[in-house]
């Protein structure tokens, strides 16, 4: 750990004890000794303890030069008329592992400048959560190690933003095996162009490829933690790149808590697959998938709707809502459903060549529909998009092609 002289909030320094009628008496100093100094760097991991700031102190948070940008905080003050010092039970080494905290230097401002809002017991448990995590996260194994994936792109116009922060809180006690990952950001491309899906899909295989083949030389690392927000058709492109290459773990953007972590509670989603008639082609089916929201029949063009069949997986008991998927044991479920609807498309249609997707669905369920398709057994996926600016749903991409 780097620890420079010049942070050690140091004062005057005087004898390390006197004794008095025969008992040996603490000599209050300002002077942090060396080994409580190290024990508080390492308990809190190098980081900021206050609440929700955890910046990493020994290099500048912009340039990333090296440096100690950390200080040493009292709880409870050293004098007793500083900060929080007017307490009946000050501790008895003022400057003990247990009375003090790293900090930034905003946050060592915030707690001495407004010590009424910063009780000593909120400073306590602050400091208490913090290191806890720091102990679960530096306690891992090699193998919790994962290769994160980021794909990001404009929706609604508007660019993505997916911090570290949120990742490193989704994926515990696995943790990145790298600050960079892989990102693959496709929002710089013009996505009212009519190549729009050739270049991006060109960019999303190529850069997955990668993340497969790095991840599989790397020993130390073989997982993936993907966090997607893109139009359907790459995110089911890039399950389908994915495939069972890999170990991988799907992440979902939950809006009512602004997170990526998954839930624990919730009720479990169940789903549920209906045949809507049987046309004259038995090779012309659609599989729709309600599960975000309630997709129109006569949005699918008319060729499924007159001649063909259309088979519909939604949500059993429960309308089709965006926020339906909470628990990483629902996407689990719809994995089975979805294997369990292609298997009896098969039992009804024979080996069809292809099957035409309509998906109203969340982003891991997207990614979960090209993953799950067998190469060379399950038939190519014909993806459609719906643009409502461009007239509804219109073809976009086929995955799964084998030569």
């Amino acid at each position: 750990m780097f620890m420079p002289e010049n942070l050690t909030n140091k004062k005057a320094k005087g004898p390390a004890a006197k004794t008095t009628g025969g008992s040996a008496v603490i000599d209050v100093t300002r002077d942090i000794k060396k080994p409580v100094q190290l024990l508080l760097y390492v308990k809190a991991g190098g980081r900021c303890e206050f609440d929700g700031c955890n910046k990493y102190l020994i290099e500048h948070h912009l340039t990333h030069t090296r440096g100690n940008f950390a200080q040493m905080a009292h709880v409870v003050a050293f004098s007793k008329k500083g900060p929080r010092g007017e307490v009946i039970d000050r501790p008895e080494d003022i400057n003990s592992i247990d009375n003090l905290m790293l900090l930034c230097h905003p946050c060592h401002k915030l707690i001495d400048d407004n010590p009424t809002e910063h009780s000593r017991e909120q400073l306590e448990a602050y400091k208490k959560t913090h290191e806890e995590r720091i102990f679960r996260l530096t306690g891992t194994s090699p193998d919790r190690q994962t290769t994160v994936v980021t794909i990001k792109s404009r929706i609604g116009g508007q660019a993505v933003k997916i911090s570290q922060g949120e990742i490193n809180d989704a994926i515990a006690p696995r943790y990145a095996a790298s600050r960079a990952g892989v990102e693959i950001d496709i929002s710089a491309l013009d996505d009212e162009g009519t190549d729009f899906y050739q270049v991006a899909a060109k960019k999303v295989r190529q850069s997955v490829d990668r993340a497969i083949e790095s991840t599989m030389r790397d020993e130390s690392t073989s997982h993936l933690s993907l966090f997607a927000l893109a139009p359907m058709p790459l995110l089911i492109l890039t399950g389908n790149i994915l495939g069972d290459k890999v170990p991988c773990d799907l992440y979902q953007k939950h809006r009512d808590a602004q997170d990526w972590k998954w839930k624990q509670d919730g009720d479990a989603v169940r789903f549920k697959l209906n045949r809507l008639g049987n046309g004259s082609v038995s090779q012309n089916v659609a599989l729709v998938l309600s599960l975000s929201g309630t997709i129109d029949l006569n949005e699918v063009p008319d060729e499924f709707r007159s001649d063909g069949t259309i088979y519909e997986m939604t949500l059993d008991g429960v309308t089709p809502h965006p926020g339906f998927l909470r628990r990483i044991e629902d996407l689990t479920n719809f994995r089975d459903a979805y294997q369990r609807a292609l298997r009896e498309i098969g039992t009804k249609h024979g080996k069809i060549e292809r099957l035409h997707l309509f998906p109203a669905v969340p982003a891991p369920v997207a990614v979960a529909c090209g993953r799950e398709l067998m190469p060379k057994i399950d038939p190519i996926l014909v993806v459609y998009d719906n643009d409502k600016r461009h007239g509804g749903f219109k073809k976009i991409l086929e995955v799964n092609k084998y030569d």
